[in-house]
């Protein structure tokens, strides 16, 4: 996909505000979600969770890319939901960004260097709560390592009072890896866990907070969004968990201003996972 032109911001906030009321895909070129997924979930049904489903839903709505882990790949098979998401990449060029998942459980040494040796892969995604092994804990280590040496981002699950994914443990983990991106998935999962991830993102330049959840209003992502900064927070949906539409609606509904919008829906993701593949930039 080639990189949009860039474009003046001027009256942005009133000009997606319109296109949402009349239900046209947003007039903003390049917007990524940061936090998505693919395929059959086994806790839930999910209809249509294909990657020609999601595609169709991101015309609609005038999402360009969205950053994707296999369901399998966060509950069962690494090897095998990662598989997925390149195959998804390869289906439907310059719509994914493919996220590696790591298992600290399944050869997560092996896994973790099959995804910094391909260059398809533009990120990593754990889910400590779903591994049952802390975020910070010894399984994780070489996921950390290896991608703050590869300038590979890493998003994880992050959830408030979670004895696997608490903010505190992304604070541990950047103190001992500065050289990293953390992309905290649902920016601490609830109120007290917002406010916590805001005070994160304002102590350690590689923490990001991405607002995906059923728990985030319209204000208290502004609120987010005005605690850290708008260039540490990021558009995600966790779709197709979650309706892309409603989650995108809530980010243009909040009140940011239009250098936020643009920063939360485009400019944070397009600066942390590039918009280029890694093979294309060597």
């Amino acid at each position: 996909m080639n990189t949009p032109a860039p474009e003046s911001t001027a009256g942005l906030a009133a000009r997606l505000l319109a296109a949402l009321h009349e239900r046209r895909p947003l007039p903003l070129p390049g917007i990524v979600d940061a936090h998505a997924h693919l395929g059959p979930y086994s806790l839930f049904h999910i209809p249509r969770p294909d990657a020609a489903a999601m595609v169709e839903v991101m015309d609609r709505t005038g999402v360009a890319r969205a950053a994707i882990a296999a369901d399998r790949a966060i509950q069962l098979e690494a090897y095998r939901g990662n598989e997925e998401v390149l195959q998804a990449d390869a289906d439907h060029p310059g719509r994914f960004l493919p996220l590696g998942v790591v298992n600290p459980w399944q050869e997560p040494d092996q896994v973790t260097a099959a995804i910094v040796a391909d260059p398809r892969f533009r990120g990593v995604k754990v889910h400590p709560d779903l591994a049952r092994h802390p975020l910070n804990g010894p399984g994780y280590e070489v996921v950390h390592a290896a991608a703050e040496a590869a300038g590979l981002p890493v998003l994880t699950h992050t959830w408030q009072d979670s004895p696997y994914s608490r903010p505190e443990f992304v604070d541990d983990l950047a103190t001992r890896h500065p050289g990293l991106t953390i992309v905290m998935g649902h920016a601490g999962g609830t109120p007290s866990g917002f406010r916590a991830a805001a005070a994160l993102a304002r102590r350690h330049r590689g923490v990001h907070l991405e607002v995906c959840g059923s728990v985030i209003t319209g204000p208290a992502l502004l609120d987010l969004v005005n605690r850290a900064g708008a260039d540490r927070v990021l558009f995600g949906s966790d779709f197709p968990f979650i309706d892309q539409r409603l989650s995108l609606g809530r980010v243009v509904t909040a009140g940011l201003s239009d250098a936020a919008l643009r920063a939360v829906l485009v400019d944070n993701a397009v600066r942390i996972h590039g918009t280029a593949s890694r093979k294309e930039q060597r």
